[in-house]
């Protein structure tokens, strides 16, 4: 198993998108790129640590490629918003690759400028790509938050339109 770590936004909505995937053994959402140990939710949430949301994926690379993920990645959420998705705004919002090693990083840097270079996006990605460092998983009600809140607001505004226009354009890739 490898592992590659994406903060796209809300964690809830990466989470439910990642985890269906063929090929991904886990989707853990938490925090990463801070300043503190073992943040919270609430101490995240005030923009003070420097942490953003993250998923942490494991992944098997014989069933899934990770180019695939990238693209995944780049078509789920909006990466030309800095420190923002939709309402939510901040820099626990940002759009981030957080590379595991040498050739993550240099392929999402290839993937990243492809997109660009192509006018994928009407204006420039500012998805930062970064070393991963310490991963701190987010608190147990945060996981699978989607699956066990469906009817929650959130969920029916933002998290499940965002699944659904996922599952409709990688209905191909999901387990």
């Amino acid at each position: 198993m490898k592992k590659i770590t994406f903060g796209s936004g809300c964690f809830w909505c990466t989470e439910a998108i990642f985890k269906q995937l063929k090929g991904v053994n886990k989707a853990t959402s938490g925090y990463m790129g801070g300043k503190i140990s073992n943040p919270t939710y609430r101490e995240v949430c005030s923009g003070l640590t420097g942490h953003a949301e993250v998923v942490q994926v494991e992944y098997d690379p014989d069933e899934i490629e990770y180019e695939a993920l990238l693209k995944i990645f780049w078509r789920t959420h909006d990466p030309t918003t800095l420190n923002r998705q939709g309402a939510d705004a901040g820099t626990q919002y940002r759009s981030a690759v957080f590379y595991h090693d040498k050739t993550q990083k240099e392929k999402a840097e290839k993937v990243m400028q492809s997109l660009d270079e192509s006018g994928a996006f009407e204006n420039p990605i500012v998805t930062e790509i970064t070393e991963a460092s310490d991963f701190y998983p987010a608190e147990e009600y945060h996981q699978n938050y989607f699956e066990k809140n469906p009817d929650q607001a959130y969920c029916q505004a933002v998290v499940r339109p965002k699944v659904e226009k996922f599952e409709k354009a990688f209905n191909e890739m999901i387990d």
